[in-house]
């Protein structure tokens, strides 16, 4: 069984912002896969799909990004799913606009939901896809960033790297990460 979570916070208000666009990419698999989050458990909205003859659980933690691990930790204790079936889709400053990049382990850089996710999980040693929102403009504090709204120019092109990184959590269920990860980050 394969846990796939996009981090993001809740709500009509967080809708389209820079610091849920890994929410962005479950509803697009989900959309793909014709399975709605229909499931409210957890501390999250999920659904349970098969694909490739694997169970795959799509998560969107409802706890708000610093609480994600709260979401996380519990879904993964109930269906016994280990670390390595485990990928993080969340965003990144420090990443270009629009950039992907798969790692297999790494600290939490900063992000609130990646530090919650770490505490929670207990290990930094998971399958993660970054997707760069760039820096803040000059000025700008960090959170009034991540909470703002892409430009619709950048949205235009945000919604290519949303198809891309669902492109590589389907590879995913079909060959190792490490493989996805050099087919994708040298994209």
């Amino acid at each position: 069984m394969k846990l796939i979570v996009g981090l993001g916070n809740p709500g009509k208000t967080y809708e389209k912002t820079k610091h849920n666009i890994g929410f962005e990419v479950i509803d697009e698999l989900a959309s793909r896969w014709n399975a709605p989050l229909l499931q409210s458990k957890f501390k999250g909205a999920f659904s349970t799909v098969h694909r490739n003859g694997e169970k795959v659980i799509l998560l969107k933690p409802l706890t708000y990004m610093n609480l994600s691990g709260e979401s996380i930790r519990p879904l993964m204790d109930y269906y016994d799913i280990s670390i390595e079936d485990l990928v993080v889709i969340y965003d990144d400053l420090d990443l270009p606009l629009g950039a992907l990049r798969l790692r297999q382990k790494g600290s939490a850089g900063g992000h609130n939901g990646i530090k919650s996710t770490i505490a929670h999980t207990g290990t930094k040693n998971f399958n993660r896809i970054r997707i760069g929102i760039s820096r803040p403009p000059q000025g700008m504090k960090v959170p009034d960033y991540v909470l703002s709204r892409f430009s619709a120019e950048e949205w235009t092109d945000m919604q290519d790297v949303v198809k891309k990184s669902a492109d590589a959590c389907e590879k995913w269920l079909e060959k190792p990460f490490i493989e996805v990860m050099n087919e994708f980050n040298g994209s």
